[in-house]
Formats: C-alpha cells, sequence, structure tokens
C-alpha cells in the first residue's frame, strides 16, 4: 500500500471516530435531559386537603411534605393545608421538600394571664390549656424575682390569634454589678495587687516575659483590658516584665 492511500485510509478512521463520538456525545445528552425530565413532577393543589390526604398525594408523587407551622385560620377546618410552597403547577424534583402551614380552624383557646407566675407554673398551665410556650426570653428586671413572668404575647383574653403558642418574658432579676476595668499597663504589679485585692477582685495568674528594656515586674498586658465592664467575680491576669 502505497503512502498516499496509508493516509487516506487514516484520514478515513479519523472522521469516522469523529462522527462515532459525536453521535455518541447526542445520545448521552438526549439521555440525561430525558431523565432529568422523568424525574420531575407537576406540583399539584394542597391547600383545602386535609393533612393526611396531602401527605399520601405528595408521597405518590415521590415528594416529602414537611409541615412548618399550625396556625387559627378562619378560612380552612383544623387539620387541612392553608398555605403551600411550591405553588401548584410548579414543576418540582422527586425527593423535595413540600413545605405547607396547616390550620387549627377558628381560635377556641382562653390565653390565660401568666404575668406574675414562674415559668415552672406557666408551662403547666399552658399544656393544660391546650397551649404551649413559644419564645421565652430572659431579661434584667429589678421588680420582679428571678424566673418570674414579667410579660406575655398574646395578651390575657385576646381575641386574635394567631397559633397557640404564647410568647413570654421571663425575669433574670437584677441586672449584676458592673464596673468600668481601670487601666493597670505601667503599673508594677505589686502595686496592682493590692488596690484588686482590697476591692474584692482575684488575680489569676502572671506571666514574666522578657523586656527590652525598663524595671522589673512593670505589667506590660492585662486582662480584662482597660475600659471594658467587668463583674464583681472578674478575674485578673497580667504579663509582667523579668
Amino acid at each position: 500500500m502505497s503512502v498516499r492511500e496509508r493516509v487516506r485510509t487514516l484520514f478515513r478512521l479519523f472522521l469516522l471516530t469523529t462522527v462515532l463520538v459525536t453521535v455518541a456525545l447526542v445520545s448521552a445528552l438526549t439521555t440525561i435531559r430525558l431523565t432529568i425530565r422523568g424525574h420531575q413532577e407537576t406540583m399539584p393543589n394542597l391547600v383545602g386537603l386535609t393533612s393526611e390526604y396531602a401527605q399520601r398525594m405528595t408521597s405518590g408523587l415521590g415528594l416529602e411534605m414537611k409541615v412548618e407551622d399550625k396556625l387559627y385560620n378562619t378560612q380552612y377546618p383544623a387539620q387541612t393545608i392553608a398555605s403551600q410552597m411550591p405553588p401548584p403547577g410548579t414543576r418540582i424534583k422527586i425527593g423535595q421538600h413540600v413545605h405547607v402551614l396547616v390550620s387549627l380552624g377558628l381560635p377556641q383557646v382562653f390565653i390565660p394571664n401568666f404575668v406574675g407566675a414562674s415559668i415552672r407554673a406557666a408551662r403547666i398551665t399552658a399544656v393544660q390549656r391546650n397551649l404551649e410556650l413559644g419564645d421565652v426570653v430572659g431579661v434584667h428586671w429589678p421588680s420582679a424575682e428571678p424566673d418570674q413572668v414579667v410579660a406575655q404575647d398574646p395578651l390575657p383574653e385576646s381575641a386574635e390569634l394567631r397559633s397557640p403558642a404564647v410568647n413570654i418574658l421571663v425575669s433574670l432579676g437584677e441586672e449584676p454589678a458592673a464596673y468600668l476595668c481601670p487601666r493597670f499597663v505601667g503599673q508594677s504589679i505589686a502595686e496592682a495587687r493590692r488596690s484588686l485585692e482590697k476591692a474584692g477582685f482575684k488575680v489569676a495568674g502572671v506571666t514574666s516575659v522578657v523586656a527590652a528594656s525598663g524595671a522589673r515586674g512593670i505589667i506590660l498586658t492585662q486582662s480584662p483590658p482597660a475600659g471594658s465592664k467587668i463583674g464583681p467575680d472578674a478575674e485578673f491576669s497580667f504579663q509582667v516584665s523579668q
């Protein structure tokens, strides 16, 4: 076989290989697109359906229904879907979460007055009234004992309810005393120790470091830093020149 014929043969083989690779790539891309489309569903309308039926429907489509919250609602009966996300008609991948709000129907609860009760008593009362405590936030409240409820939302006997949860503020008692930390850098450790112990504070640690110059026993750094707020139980640490 001549050199020219060999070149022609190699060129034909190259063209054939290129065509086969191109066909394979096109086929693979088509398969991937069909696979992706085949793993999608159209989001049905769940609003107004019972929670149980909506759960079965989404499971049958390969979706996972997640109840985000349960709220009182004047439009939809209790235990029915009041809202959903994604909305109906959306193309959604199999295995994706569907987020819903479930209606509790019309408000039929009496909100008691928790103010003045302890947090423990408030929890017991909430359970007895088919309520739950939502956000429980502690605040320093000088006129109330620690763990005493000082405010609530919604207010007692409120008619405008969105959920069976009651948010309350709980007293942490009086705010502890706070002081402005003085500056000790540049003083001798002996002088600083005497001042702190006289004021009722504790020196937790003193570390000696080699200083380039200056007298020994002089404070180089301090913790807490000067100007910060400290409580009566603050402990001090220093680095001093060696």
